[in-house]
Parts: structure tokens; C-alpha cells; sequence
């Protein structure tokens, strides 16, 4: 069996086909388009029309690559750059008209279970109970688990796009005050998770997110072309020496860094100290970098539960009133997002 999943994040829309023979899925063929959504989008705002046009493109043009590399329609979905847009339900219903793609938005909590669903297939049950960490462009997900799904999931407004522009906006660098006060906001909403996650004593932390992944690389990670099977680790301490660099240069010079990706040298700073402040407030000296993430938990639920639970993802993509599709047998939010 061949499939396809299409990921819309803030940055790119990302086509991943695999067989899934055995119940993994094993990748035949990935592809990716910048839209650079984030940066036409600003934090709570409407998706605007040229970016709904350039999103219909890249959606048909993975809908038509997954169809020559033999794979069914894709299961798509966008993340919370189309997720907190007021327009959000005209823009899916653009993006499946236009394309003939049913795309839909996920809840925060929902892509933190698929997330540590990717990572605990690809950790393995050796690494026993597991924290997982993911920063996107919109929000900071958080999970901890001893099975195949988690205990608890948080989903918080800590994204390293959002943050820069709540905080950094027209400050290249920015100043002291600004990154004290990122700091600040991100410790507040923390507060329970970690606390948490601290009590819990996770044998095994682990990241996932190309803000982790390009930040593991400043820290001295191999790179990318050595394949997902070197190990990355990324450490609390070289991450906070590494904020220091990233604090003093202005943009365009972060991009010239080991790992730091021209696109996302912008909020490189931000995501830095969103993901240093929750290492150090949960007690995670460590994380493993997991190169499986909620592209890998889409298929792998699909796999494991059968097409019925995409189904009931999409079924309410238009439904009058709802906000975001849910999945049947979601792991219960344990711990509520602290107020704003």
C-alpha cells in the first residue's frame, strides 16, 4: 500500500510518499514548496488571497506528484499558520475546491498525539516513558507518555513566528529587554506543563521540528546529509551558549551559521529560547533529536487504525461552528494551557 500525506506548515507545504508494507512507513519520495506563509500572515490574521492561490498550487502540485509515485490522494492538513486564521474555513474550502484535496486543521493537542505517536514508533519501547518537545512556527506542542499514545498533551501559543513578531518586530537584533521579556512570557505559560513533565521523570526527552533540528546542528549535530540514522542530541547548556551568538547578530548574519536556513533566521532567535526555557524549567538536560514527526504520526495512525479515523477527522471540515477536526480516542487534555 502506498500513501501520501501533505503537511502545510508556516513555512512550506511538504509531501511525504511511503509504502506502508509492515505497518511502517517507509518513504519513497518527498517533496516541498516555500510559501513562506508566516511572513504574509501575521499572528491571528487572515490568510490573504495571493497566498490562498500560492497554497492551491503547491497543494495541487503534491496532489498530482503523490498521484505519479503511485500513492492515493493525499492526507492533508494544515498547521497553525491556517489554524488561528479567522478565515480559516474559507480557506479550506478554497484549498478543496480548487484542488480536489480534502485539507483540514488539526487541533494543537491532536498534533502533539500524532507527533509522539512518530516519535515513540521511532525511539522504540526501549526508551521507556517519553517527553517530547515540538516548536512550530504557531505554537510549542508538549507530550509525555509510557505507551503508544501519550498521558497528557499541551498545546501552547509559543511558536517561534509568532514570538518574533509579538516581541521582535523591527528589532534586528533585538534588544535585552525584548528577549527578557520572550522569556518571561514563555516561562508563565510553561508553568504547569513543566511542572509536569518534572514530576513525571521521563526516561527519554526528545525534539522534533526543523527548529530543533537547525538548532542541534549550531550546537554541533551532524548534518542532515548524513542521513536520519546518525544520533543528534541537542544540550540545554550548548543551546543557551548558542543564544548568546544568535542574540548578537542580526538576521541576515544568523543565516550564515552552521544549520540556520536563510527562511529561518528570522525566528531562529525566538524558537531558540522557547525550546532552552522549556528544557531548563521541565529538567531536561537533553533531548534526542527524532527525525519522525507528525507527518510520520498521520500515516502511522492510518496505518494502525484504518482509513475510518481520517474519515473522522475530515468529516466536520465544514461543518457549521467547528473550530478544528478531533480524533476519536484522543488522549484527554490533563493539563490546560495557562491563560494568556
Amino acid at each position: 500500500m502506498r500513501m501520501s500525506v501533505v503537511d502545510v506548515g508556516s513555512n512550506t507545504v511538504r509531501l511525504v510518499v511511503a509504502d506502508a508494507e509492515g505497518g511502517v512507513p517507509l518513504p519513497v519520495h518527498t517533496a516541498k514548496w516555500r510559501l513562506r506563509l508566516s511572513e504574509q500572515v501575521p499572528p491571528g490574521g487572515d490568510v490573504p488571497d495571493e497566498a490562498v492561490e500560492r497554497l492551491c498550487q503547491a497543494v495541487t502540485a503534491a496532489a498530482r506528484t503523490a498521484e505519479r509515485w503511485g500513492a492515493s490522494t493525499p492526507l492533508a492538513f494544515a498547521t497553525a499558520v491556517v489554524r488561528s486564521a479567522p478565515n480559516r474555513r474559507e480557506v479550506l474550502r478554497t484549498v478543496r475546491a480548487e484542488t480536489g484535496v480534502l485539507i483540514c486543521t488539526l487541533p494543537g493537542e491532536v498534533e502533539a498525539e500524532l507527533t509522539f505517536l512518530g516519535a515513540r514508533r521511532w525511539m522504540g519501547w526501549r526508551s521507556g516513558p517519553l517527553a517530547l518537545l515540538d516548536i512550530g512556527g504557531g505554537s510549542l506542542e508538549v507530550a509525555f507518555g509510557r505507551g503508544r499514545l501519550p498521558d497528557f498533551v499541551a498545546s501552547l501559543p509559543l511558536g517561534a513566528n509568532r514570538l518574533t513578531h509579538e516581541f521582535f518586530q523591527g528589532q534586528d537584533p533585538p534588544s535585552m529587554e525584548s528577549i527578557k521579556a520572550l522569556r518571561r512570557k514563555v516561562r508563565h505559560q510553561l508553568r504547569d506543563v513543566s511542572a509536569r513533565i518534572r514530576w513525571e521523570g521521563p526516561r527519554t526527552a526528545v525534539a522534533t521540528s526543523r527548529t530543533f533540528q537547525q538548532l542541534s546542528r549550531l550546537c554541533g549535530s551532524a548534518p542532515g546529509r548524513h542521513g536520519p540514522f546518525v544520533e543528534r542530541e541537542l544540550r540545554c547548556a550548548d543551546l543557551g551558549r548558542a543564544i548568546a551568538r544568535l542574540a548578537a547578530l542580526p538576521a541576515a548574519q544568523r543565516a550564515a551559521l552552521p544549520g540556520i536556513s536563510a527562511p529561518r533566521a528570522t525566528q531562529s532567535l525566538a524558537g531558540a529560547l522557547v525550546g532552552h526555557t522549556t528544557m531548563k524549567l521541565s529538567g531536561l538536560k537533553s533531548v534526542t533529536i527524532c527525525p519522525w514527526a507528525i507527518r510520520e504520526g498521520v500515516l502511522l495512525r492510518h496505518i494502525e487504525d484504518g482509513p475510518a479515523w481520517w474519515s473522522e477527522v475530515t468529516r466536520d471540515v465544514e461543518a457549521p461552528g467547528s473550530v478544528g477536526a478531533s480524533t476519536p480516542g484522543a488522549v484527554p487534555l490533563r493539563i490546560a494551557a495557562p491563560a494568556r
